[in-house]
């Protein structure tokens, strides 16, 4: 049995299994709750789109219980769940070559009834900074203004609901740093401002230490740890990743994590 869901449980999951050819991966356990900002870190291969794809039910459980505000996942249909939930996935291409307005248009697509469409398409846009690409086709972009594109279509999708889930995979990939912290912070005031949680697959261990409430540690299928940000050690993440690790604090009480270069974790 699944243990009793309070009102801030947006999704849980109890011992789910998923099978993808001869790999197993979990079992995973775990709860989101309202408004929680959490970071999955991994190596490569190590599970972190697997879990991402589980929790947005493009993959289906082997066994084990996925709730998702306080009903089956998989009694949720997509038309419904899109307007809980927005995924913003590695890769940002789209399959022809469409307006702008239009790719972020798509966000909305689950509305019979959208009056509000196009201002919510420019006020997305801008909270992306991404405003001035409205008049260009999507394919000739960089990867960077892809990136922007595809987030302001995921604000759209949650633009006028409250309480949901963003669920991204790499946002920061093809940014340059100053776009990295301004996209960053449209994120956090976003969900803030609406009480939705966020789940992001992160390779910068930096990042995820300085904006994130809670770190998921995956490896090797499975989950390695679920921790406060302020609970993570070096020692943890050396572990995770079999890499040694140096570390320095900046005079705001940050503390800042790279790859020892000259040291590896034996064998």
């Amino acid at each position: 049995m699944m243990p009793a869901l309070n009102a801030d449980h947006l999704l849980s999951l109890r011992d789910v299994c998923i099978h993808l050819g001869k790999h197993t991966f979990g079992p995973f356990t775990l709860s989101i709750q309202t408004g929680e900002r959490i970071a999955i870190l991994g190596p490569s291969g190590a599970g972190k789109s697997t879990l991402l794809k589980l929790l947005a039910r493009e993959l289906t459980p082997a066994s084990g219980q996925a709730v998702f505000c306080q009903r089956s996942l998989k009694e949720w249909s997509l038309v419904d769940l899109s307007q809980r939930r927005a995924i913003l996935p590695q890769s940002h291409e789209v399959a022809f070559g469409l307006p702008v307005d239009l790719v972020i248009g798509l966000g909305r697509v689950a509305r019979a009834y959208d009056p509000e469409l196009k201002k919510i398409v420019r006020q997305s846009a801008e909270l992306t900074c991404a405003a001035h690409l409205l008049e260009r086709r999507f394919d000739t972009l960089s990867g960077g203004e892809k990136a922007r594109v595809q987030m302001a279509r995921v604000f759209a999708q949650l633009w006028d609901i409250e309480k949901g889930l963003l669920l991204v995979d790499e946002p920061l990939a093809a940014l340059d740093p100053g776009l990295q912290i301004s996209l960053m912070d449209a994120i956090y005031a976003f969900a803030s401002q609406r009480g939705h949680a966020i789940l992001a697959i992160l390779h910068d261990i930096n990042q995820a230490l300085q904006g994130f409430d809670r770190l998921i540690l995956i490896k090797q299928g499975m989950i390695a740890g679920d921790y406060p940000h302020n609970q993570i050690t070096i020692p943890l993440l050396e572990s995770l990743y079999d890499v040694r690790l140096v570390s320095a604090v900046t005079d705001t009480g940050e503390t800042i994590v790279a790859p020892d270069l000259k040291q590896k974790i034996p064998a």
